[in-house]
């Protein structure tokens, strides 16, 4: 299973697309404790996700917290310091285990300390020297859909579900 993890989220829009990027390629999300934002259904419904009752996530009021409530499986982490590109790793082999993508927050990033820790699994994913780095829901969706890809997209609809696999042809 596929899970997104951020790490003090603070833009609530941001963690709204990730919501909905979460819904649409079935992986779960964790919320790791503060928020920068109140999670409510009225911030929520402004960062666009009407899909919030198919999302399966959890709160957790820091990291250790995080750490010690999933303790199978491999975590990857992103850091403008990191020195393996995303795609450099294979997933398509691990789609029975717990995949955790951990993402810092919007203004710093994940902590050194934490970092320091798992340099063999930080990854940066590629961009030119003009920015710092990506927005963090694009940064998710980019990392999320290359891990897909590598597993075969699993079970995700290839064909659009609701006027039928032939409408462009209609």
């Amino acid at each position: 299973m596929n899970h997104i993890v951020l790490f003090e989220p603070e833009i609530p829009q941001n963690t709204g697309n990730i919501m909905r990027t979460c819904v649409a390629t079935d992986t779960i999300l964790h919320l790791i404790k503060p928020l920068g934002f109140v999670l409510d259904d009225r911030h929520i419904k402004r960062s666009g996700v009407n899909y919030i009752d198919k999302l399966t996530y959890y709160i957790y009021e820091d990291f250790q917290d995080f750490l010690d409530k999933n303790k199978e499986g491999e975590y990857y982490f992103f850091t403008r310091y990191g020195h393996v590109p995303h795609t450099n790793f294979n997933y398509s082999n691990l789609e029975n285990k717990n995949l955790y993508f951990i993402f810092g927050k919007e203004s710093t990033g994940l902590p050194k300390e934490i970092l320091k820790d798992h340099l063999d699994h930080c990854m940066r994913i590629p961009m030119t020297s003009n920015v710092r780095a990506l927005n963090l829901s694009n940064c998710c969706a980019v990392v999320i859909y290359e891990v897909l890809r590598q597993q075969n997209y699993n079970d995700l609809c290839l064909n659009e579900p609701h006027k039928g696999i032939d409408y462009l042809e209609k």
